[in-house]
């Protein structure tokens, strides 16, 4: 039954202990893909998911099916005709009414062990304390200030954060988890692993079992990989290691998302640009150029062909895109709350154009000084509308 009513936070207690015989036989696949320790975790998961727009159709989907504890989805839009192209847990008789509402008894039909949640109020009114009884959050297609609020929120409460959103044949996901421990699993390994090792800016092997099957060498290595905030990620430089032939192959959409970011945030209302209006036009390729500069992309890159391609997909959505993009992260959350593999570090992007799928990890020049971070996490904090 789905409750159309945010939950309380008592009703994001973990689910039973141990998973039951049906439990198991229902999520066989996962348990031999993931493990049973894996599968315990996800089972006891509450997620909260905002806006539920295309690319949020996919992503819960993808938790639902994993069997996740419950699921909240907040969405003060109403649902419109333009919605019914790429959204399948809304129809044309929903129309008119509040997104999450209509999306979540659909949603809660895919897994009736999964207690589904929709909220109809605007993620801008609540409390940042707000965020605290989930433990995963996922924010979808929102503007960039209401982004960066919510990650703030997200790091005070010690919560991971996800962000992402399309854009006609583009899009990106970008990760915040704070500091995340996961487990990868190395069979016949040439070299073995070292507790306390550092093998990147970002990450750190914490842990290593090693155990010994027949001829065959098994090590269990636990690490711990670093992240920053996306306030920071956004104007952070691409890794060190990216020499000028490298550079000359960085897609030019991570430019054009960080101007479209720029352009909104100095606009009434969040105003995207518009492809049709020669003052936006020319304001969103001054933008461009400006970012692709400080990311030292040889300015040959950005071309005006893809400006314009890129223009006239902002705010679109195209099935096909958010279903990939959808996959991706539905995935990597479900690896995040399993303490499986390594989850995306930390800006991960979809160009249509040849379906390529770049991570970059961005991370301020001064990543390790960390109290240079907390005074700008506090500014983002204070962007947070609170109510009583």
């Amino acid at each position: 039954m789905t409750d159309i009513q945010a939950p309380p936070a008592q009703a994001h207690s973990a689910a039973n202990d141990s998973m039951s015989a049906d439990e198991i036989a229902l999520y066989d696949r996962q348990i031999r893909l993931w493990g049973v320790q894996a599968q315990e975790y996800i089972r006891k998961a509450n997620v909260l998911l905002i806006s539920m727009k295309a690319l949020a159709n996919e992503v819960a989907k993808n938790l639902v099916l994993a069997g996740i504890n419950t699921l909240t989805i907040i969405d003060h839009e109403l649902v419109t005709e333009e919605d019914l192209g790429a959204e399948f847990f809304v129809s044309m008789e929903d129309v008119g009414k509040n997104r999450a509402m209509a999306a979540a008894p659909r949603i809660s039909e895919l897994n009736p062990r999964v207690k589904v949640f929709a909220d109809n109020d605007s993620i801008a009114d609540k409390h940042e304390s707000y965020v605290k009884d989930f433990d995963v959050i996922i924010a979808t297609d929102l503007n960039f200030k209401t982004m960066t609020v919510l990650n703030a929120a997200c790091r005070l409460a010690n919560k991971p954060f996800y962000a992402a959103g399309s854009h006609g044949f583009y899009g990106f996901i970008f990760a915040d988890l704070i500091s995340h421990d996961f487990i990868h699993e190395e069979t016949d390994s040439h070299s073995t692993r070292i507790a306390n090792t550092k093998e990147s800016a970002t990450r750190t092997v914490i842990n290593v079992e090693v155990t010994k099957e027949g001829k065959s060498t098994r090590q269990i290595v636990t690490r711990r990989e670093m992240y920053s905030p996306m306030i920071l990620a956004n104007t952070s430089p691409l890794p060190p290691t990216f020499r000028r032939n490298r550079l000359a192959k960085v897609t030019p959409l991570l430019s054009c998302l960080r101007a479209l970011w720029d352009f909104e945030e100095h606009s009434e209302a969040h105003h995207v640009p518009q492809p049709n209006s020669a003052s936006d036009i020319a304001k969103f390729t001054s933008l461009a150029t400006e970012k692709h500069t400080l990311l030292n992309l040889p300015r040959e890159t950005l071309k005006a062909e893809f400006l314009r391609k890129f223009l006239q997909n902002v705010g679109s959505q195209i099935a096909p895109v958010t279903a990939m993009l959808g996959g991706l992260l539905g995935q990597d959350v479900i690896n995040v709350i399993g303490k499986r593999e390594q989850p995306i570090q930390n800006f991960c992007l979809f160009n249509g154009d040849d379906y390529d799928v770049p991570v970059f990890a961005l991370h301020p020049v001064n990543f390790e000084k960390e109290g240079e971070k907390s005074t700008k996490l506090e500014t983002a904090v204070e962007g947070m509308v609170v109510v009583d």
